[in-house]
């Protein structure tokens, strides 16, 4: 009986620990990843500025060859939409077009319903190097409530990753 209790003590310190730990990290969360395409800026954006082109390109959508995706609007306009819905690693949401600069950047708003509800703001600007190279700047930021904050110690390199490998995928569409 005396290791029982042991064990459930240092289950309640571990627990107790990780809810402290989730009440004090930020609740707002930056991941940032950027590439250098051999392409010029105009051309470069005239793609990314496309949703529906993300299927060439996005780590994520092509991980769950079940995702079933609908689109509404003119792709590449303020107010375009496109919602996905996977069996599989995709969960469910939609995403929407809402702030274009024309050759400099395009805001989306992601909005997830499974596996969980939350909202993110995505950011993607073109920057020109020189006549032909292009940075793509890939920017993601949100918010989480707590416990959920936990994830924010993690979030950068779980999702972080997943976006350069969806920029090398970009930058290889783009220069192929």
């Amino acid at each position: 009986m005396n290791i029982f209790l042991v064990i459930l003590l240092i289950i309640a310190i571990l627990i107790a620990f990780l809810l402290f730990l989730a009440l004090v990290t930020k609740s707002e969360y930056v991941i940032e990843r950027d590439i250098l395409i051999d392409q010029p800026r105009q051309k470069v954006f005239d793609y990314v500025k496309l949703i529906k082109n993300q299927e060439a390109y996005s780590y994520w959508v092509m991980q769950d060859p079940t995702n079933k995706i609908v689109y509404k609007g003119v792709d590449g306009t303020v107010g375009f939409l496109g919602a996905w819905e996977g069996q599989k690693q995709a969960g469910k949401g939609e995403q929407e077009i809402v702030a274009l600069v024309d050759g400099t950047s395009i805001n989306i708003e992601v909005r997830f319903e499974k596996p969980f509800k939350n909202v993110a703001q995505t950011l993607m600007t073109t920057t020109a190097i020189n006549e032909n190279q292009t940075k793509v700047t890939w920017q993601m930021m949100g918010k989480n409530k707590f416990p959920f904050t936990l994830f924010n110690l993690v979030i950068d390199g779980m999702l972080g990753k997943d976006m350069s490998k969806s920029l090398v995928n970009l930058k290889v569409v783009l220069e192929g």
